[in-house]
């Protein structure tokens, strides 16, 4: 393993340390999703800046604003990471209400998608970037219905941020949705797939090589073609790296992190730890990179992150009030 490696991966599991005991009413999910945004920046995390961040949201916000859910510490660790943080959030609001008034449905999806557009473009062009979020988004719904939904709108902010026709953009995400989806059994993460690999431009041969990579996982007894984690396959897929070079420095990453306390098998469950390691191995890659490049990859690789990890621990929090639910009531 890559000495820079290496040491993202204990800048990492130190910054998740940072954070024991903090924020005792947020997922563990989340709080390592806040030390990753950290370690992909090679910062060492800053607790009291995420603290000062979250209140900075609370004076800004309603008691049942989305602000205020699963994405807080998200969106309060990227808040901590940025210069003019009262302009962030105060850009962010804006656009989050844009977003409200073109039909977008308020959550937590939402709150980080709103935070991408502030983030990657100008006051001037927040409207048209939203518009062609929206434009993006309702021409996937009308494909795909039932697998379209509230976690499709951090893509198709990110896709509303690029340059992409939006006619031939929409056109090749159902190409290769047809092409992938009789290989992966979730529609959900495939349409993810599918879009990340459309954000990063034409790539010549990159259906084979997803498949070549999954394959490899596979071998090795991991799999990252779970509907939460496919997406990181299509990040992995556009790295300049031989794939199997790529396998066997997430295969290390992900048995490195398994011996870290806090980071054990009843701790982090498989296919997060997996999720993890693939962002943690993409971001070294990326560092090493012109990033004129890969600026498109390398912007989108912590919203990718985020999208699938608040996915997470939205499923891990509807899973404890079920669970609530059904104690309260026998």
């Amino acid at each position: 393993m890559k000495e820079s490696m290496n040491a993202k991966l204990e800048l990492f599991v130190a910054n998740t340390q940072r954070l024991k005991g903090k924020f005792i009413w947020r997922s563990s999910q989340l709080k390592q999703l806040a030390a990753l945004l950290y370690a992909t920046e090679n910062r060492v995390l800053d607790y009291n800046a995420i603290q000062e961040s979250l209140e900075r949201i609370k004076r800004s916000t309603g008691a049942f604003s989305a602000f205020r859910g699963n994405s807080a510490i998200s969106v309060s660790a990227l808040l901590s990471l940025t210069e003019n943080k009262e302009d962030q959030l105060s850009n962010t609001l804006a656009v989050y209400d844009m977003m409200k008034s073109s039909k977008f449905w308020s959550s937590d999806y939402l709150v980080v998608a709103a935070y991408q557009i502030a983030a990657g473009t100008t006051s001037e062009n927040y409207q048209q970037t939203v518009n062609r979020a929206k434009a993006f988004y309702d021409g996937m719904k009308s494909k795909h219905r039932f697998i379209t939904g509230q976690n499709d709108y951090i893509y198709a902010a990110m896709l509303g941020l690029s340059n992409i026709d939006i006619t031939i953009g929409l056109a090749r995400i159902e190409q290769l949705y047809t092409a992938f989806k009789p290989e992966f059994r979730s529609g959900d993460g495939v349409q993810a797939l599918a879009q990340i690999l459309v954000l990063s431009g034409e790539v010549e041969g990159v259906e084979a090589r997803v498949f070549a990579i999954r394959d490899e996982f596979r071998k090795r007894g991991l799999r990252l073609d779970r509907e939460n984690t496919i997406a990181s396959l299509g990040v992995l897929s556009l790295l300049p790296v031989k794939y199997d070079k790529i396998v066997n420095d997430v295969e290390e990453a992900y048995r490195l992190l398994r011996t870290q306390k806090g980071f054990g098998s009843w701790s982090v469950a498989k296919q997060e730890l997996l999720l993890l390691s693939a962002a943690l191995v993409a971001s070294d890659y990326l560092d090493d990179q012109d990033p004129t490049i890969l600026s498109s990859l390398s912007t989108s690789i912590t919203n990718i992150v985020i999208a699938q990890q608040t996915t997470i621990a939205a499923a891990a929090a509807a899973s404890a009030a079920a669970a609530a639910s059904s104690s309260s009531s026998s």
